[in-house]
């Protein structure tokens, strides 16, 4: 009897502890709610039941929960960790819970279980927000697909359709303006004549820093590729002749301007991440940089390879000239808008005043997150974007690999999909899915399992290739199959075949 009353004791005493620790997150969320309330007037009618939600996960996330996680487990109760659509409901939840336990009565902002920002009416808005953007046809996980040039074609156009394309993406970075009108014209007439319906994504193509001449050393008027090995010094100038140096590989940029941009120090990668290298000198006409990164035989670097300045503050426009010229097109034409190279909340103002002046505010506008500026500025993004009543967020990946290092990509996905999560908008899973299998016809084992993660994403999108019609079935059949399985971040626990064999195979149990 001693004993017992010992243990009961001890574990109210743990409890008590857990309560307080919980109290203080709680207490921090009822502090902060009059300022969230505030900032609900400036967004769209659309967006702030969900902001609301947001600027409350982003108070959570502000704690470290680990320790309260583990308890939390140890108890049998939720650990917080799918708390991001229905944050106040969880904590006060739990509390109820615990405070039950200690025979005590505890206060919330709500009754319990009468939260109104809760799991089911949550997944509701996630919903509703998606198929505002992508369209109604999507009531599963959405695939996108990048138009090639021969989309102009409507054979073709059918094939990707009957494949499962749901978005039709035009990139405006290559190509030109009557080639995406066909393009666009395409889709609209064989989406129509076939009854699959279908939605046209346009991405602007933002300010791209390629590669533009490139000089092998002592051989400037000779324009060819150049081989780059590690511990090589390179060039990069404003033009062939303004460093004066013929000893070593020069190279040119579409955007010579990043020259007064950049340090000393600062690192500078090409051709999506293949060639890396630091800068060592800055002059006002050109930099020279230390080759860090190659491949051991040398790495070829040729005309328009991209070039990535992630340590760099680009005192570049988010909307270029061209994109201003292109932006009449899109908003003529495109259900969905791509911003690229967005990185702050003005680049959003000044893309919603463009929208404003051409009557296209009810445009989806879909963030590109492709740089490190970007994601750590993702939440003032999200809540500037969700002034417009159709958002989403798409993770560049390719992109975020270069600036922020591919040993972070995984963390920094996972991130973004959970910040989506929380502002119930859909997240857009980008870049080299399913690549070997689109552009040779064979999938590696790990681009099978990055396709099966991507289920947690609201729309998935592949790029072009001539097996591409492979890459839509097989990632259509993976979707299919992992959505069994597996919603945003949570198992789904439906009956397993294996399980049911095992117990099946004992004759000492029933069969169900």
């Amino acid at each position: 009897m001693l004993c017992n009353e010992m243990l009961k004791s001890t574990q109210k005493r743990i409890i008590e502890q857990l309560i307080r620790k919980i109290s203080s997150v709680h207490q921090e969320l009822i502090n902060r709610e009059e300022w969230i309330n505030q900032q609900l007037d400036k967004l769209h009618p659309n967006h702030q039941y969900s902001a609301k939600n947001f600027l409350r996960y982003l108070t959570l996330r502000d704690f470290d929960l680990r320790d309260i996680q583990a308890e939390l487990t140890n108890l049998g109760l939720s650990s917080l960790s799918h708390a991001e659509r229905q944050v106040l409901a969880n904590i006060e939840n739990i509390l109820y819970l615990l405070y039950a336990q200690v025979g005590e009565p505890f206060q919330g902002k709500y009754s319990f279980g009468m939260h109104p920002v809760n799991y089911g009416q949550s997944a509701k808005k996630l919903q509703e927000n998606t198929q505002r953007l992508f369209g109604e046809h999507l009531n599963r996980v959405g695939v996108m697909v990048t138009l090639p040039s021969q989309a102009t074609d409507p054979a073709y156009v059918e094939m990707l359709l009957q494949k499962g394309m749901e978005v039709a993406r035009v990139n405006c970075s290559h190509d030109d303006v009557d080639v995406w009108r066909d393009m666009v014209h395409q889709v609209r007439t064989v989406s129509q004549a076939i009854q699959k319906p279908c939605t046209v994504y346009i991405d602007l193509s933002g300010p791209k820093i390629r590669t533009a001449e490139c000089f092998p050393a002592q051989a400037l008027r000779s324009k060819k590729n150049i081989i780059v090995h590690e511990g090589d010094d390179l060039l990069l100038a404003r033009d062939p002749d303004s460093s004066g140096d013929r000893h070593h590989p020069l190279i040119t940029c579409t955007l010579p301007s990043i020259i007064k941009d950049t340090q000393v120090g600062h690192h500078i990668w090409f051709d999506d991440g293949k060639i890396g290298g630091i800068i060592e000198e800055k002059h006002d006409e050109f930099l020279k940089i230390k080759i860090t990164q190659a491949a051991p035989e040398g790495d070829k670097l040729k005309k328009e390879k991209g070039i990535n300045l992630p340590d760099t503050q680009l005192n570049l426009p988010a909307l270029t000239e061209d994109d201003l010229h292109n932006l009449d097109f899109v908003c003529e034409q495109a259900d969905i808008l791509g911003y690229s190279f967005v990185r702050t909340p003005d680049d959003i103002a000044q893309l919603q005043e463009e929208l404003i002046k051409r009557g296209r505010q009810d445009i989806g506008m879909v963030l590109k997150i492709e740089n490190r500026e970007a994601f750590v500025n993702l939440p003032s993004l999200i809540l500037k974007a969700m002034e417009n009543a159709n958002i989403g967020i798409m993770t560049a990946r390719g992109d975020l690999a270069v600036e922020l290092g591919a040993e972070r990509l995984s963390e920094v996905q996972e991130e973004i999909m959970w910040f989506c999560e929380a502002a119930m908008i859909p997240s857009i899973w980008a870049t080299q899915v399913l690549e070997g299998l689109a552009k040779k016809g064979i999938a590696s084992r790990a681009e099978i399992t990055d396709a099966a993660m991507s289920v947690r994403s609201e729309c998935v999108m592949l790029n072009k290739g001539p097996y591409i019609h492979k890459a839509l079935q097989t990632l259509n059949d993976i979707l299919f199959r992992m959505e069994q399985h597996q919603y945003k971040k949570q198992a789904a626990m439906g009956r397993l075949n294996v399980a049911k064999a095992f117990w099946s195979a004992q004759q000492q149990f029933p069969k169900n």
